[in-house]
C-alpha cells in the first residue's frame, strides 16, 4: 500500500512565489519536507491504496472533473497549525467548499474504502513549512509571517 491525496496543484507563476517562502524557510529555519510536494489545496487528505489499482482512482477523479465547473481560488495572508505548520491561508468561499464536499462524497461513492477524512472541518491552505519545523522555529518564524502580508488570486481551478 502506498499513501495518495487529492488536491488542486496552483498554477506555476504561484508556484514560484511558493517555493521562495519555502526556500526562505529552508534557509532560515532548517524546515525542508515541504519541496516535497508542489504547492496545492488538499481536498481529500491522504488515504492508502494499492499501487497496482490506482487505475481506479484515476478513473473515478476523471469522472469527477468530466462533471466539475473551474472555480476561483483567493489566497488571504499567512496562518499556522502551530507547532510545527505555517501555510497561505486559502479563503473559504462557498464555491471551494462546495467543490470539497462533492470531491469527498463522490469518493465515497466510488472507491468507499477511501476513508472520509478524520478531521470533518476543511481548512484549505498551501503549506510553506511543517513537519521538520520544530516548535522552537516555529516560535522563531511565526512572528515574521503572522503579519507579513500575502494576498492573491488564482485563476480558475479544477
Amino acid at each position: 500500500m502506498e499513501r495518495f491525496f487529492v488536491a488542486l496543484v496552483v498554477p506555476s507563476g504561484f508556484q514560484e512565489e511558493v517555493e521562495q517562502i519555502k526556500q526562505e524557510f529552508s534557509d532560515r529555519y532548517q524546515s525542508r519536507k515541504a519541496f516535497n510536494t508542489p504547492a496545492h489545496i488538499t481536498l481529500q487528505p491522504p488515504f492508502e491504496w494499492e499501487p497496482g489499482n490506482i487505475q481506479q482512482v484515476e478513473e473515478s477523479l476523471e469522472d469527477f472533473v468530466g462533471n466539475a465547473f473551474p472555480i476561483p481560488i483567493q489566497l488571504d495572508e499567512f496562518a499556522a497549525f502551530p507547532p510545527k505548520v505555517i501555510y497561505i491561508n486559502v479563503v473559504k468561499t462557498p464555491e471551494l467548499m462546495a467543490l470539497q464536499s462533492a470531491l469527498i462524497r463522490h469518493l465515497q461513492t466510488t472507491l468507499p474504502s477511501i476513508k472520509r477524512p478524520s478531521h470533518p472541518s476543511f481548512t484549505p491552505h498551501v503549506t510553506v513549512a511543517f513537519r521538520d519545523l520544530t516548535p522552537k522555529n516555529f516560535r522563531q518564524a511565526w512572528p515574521n509571517f503572522e503579519h507579513r502580508s500575502f494576498q492573491g488570486e488564482l485563476s480558475p481551478l479544477v
